[in-house]
């Protein structure tokens, strides 16, 4: 995948917005978002802060033709707008693209739930992503509602993320016929724990296993 550059994966993003009163292009927004949360910024406030403490460099650089960034209260209207697996899906592409074929062949999916997300009574946001370990970078991530499971969002997780010549592991609640159906149709290979509470696959994977160990010695065994 050839380097790309975060303004660059974000130019085709779909604008939520009207088009009368745009003040300012989406992919210096965005990307001020980007910048801004990486710096540790966790909300439109602290994100439009961060944007006036580094001024009209700042702005002029990431493509803001005005030479100032938006407010707080414009960020929030527009990350409300925005559809989350579109940018989601560009953010994958910016950092796959930036990362050797070495540091994302081997990913781990995991679901957890958001620090901080909890809310009094409300439950936590819940997320499953997909993970780089060698590169410790997240690749794409999407959101497990009350009407689904982990394991179903990792079914959208591949809808994002590229899987071909990847091998992807994950515990026992990924292990799951669809999921390891739609990897190996992708082109990947998949790794999952397999639990007790799956006995039938156990017995399987048992059974597979000790064919393959008898065949190696029979092989080894009547070999010139």
């Amino acid at each position: 995948m050839a380097e790309v550059s975060l303004l660059e994966a974000l130019a085709d993003m779909p604008d939520p917005r009207s088009r009368r009163g745009r003040r300012h292009p989406l992919p210096a927004v965005l990307a001020l978002v980007v910048l801004a949360m990486l710096r540790g910024c966790k909300g439109p406030a602290a994100i439009a802060q961060f944007g006036r403490d580094h001024g009209e460099r700042l702005a002029w650089a990431l493509g803001f033709t005005r030479g100032q960034t938006p407010c707080a209260a414009s960020l929030s209207l527009l990350l409300r707008r925005l559809d989350p697996a579109a940018f989601e899906a560009r953010l994958s592409r910016w950092v796959c693209s930036r990362l050797s074929p070495e540091e994302c062949q081997t990913l781990a999916i995991d679901g957890k739930t958001l620090r901080g997300s909890k809310d009094g009574e409300a439950p936590g946001q819940h997320l499953v992503a997909a993970y780089a370990a060698h590169s410790k970078a997240v690749l794409a991530q999407v959101r497990v509602d009350a009407r689904t499971n982990e394991h179903k969002a990792a079914l959208e997780l591949l809808g994002i993320l590229p899987v071909q010549g990847r091998l992807l592991t994950g515990d026992a609640i990924f292990c799951q016929r669809d999921l390891a159906k739609e990897i190996v149709e992708q082109g990947g290979d998949y790794l999952f724990t397999v639990k007790a509470n799956q006995p039938g696959l156990q017995v399987d994977v048992a059974a597979g296993l000790a064919y393959q160990e008898t065949a190696r010695r029979l092989a080894a065994a009547f070999s010139p």
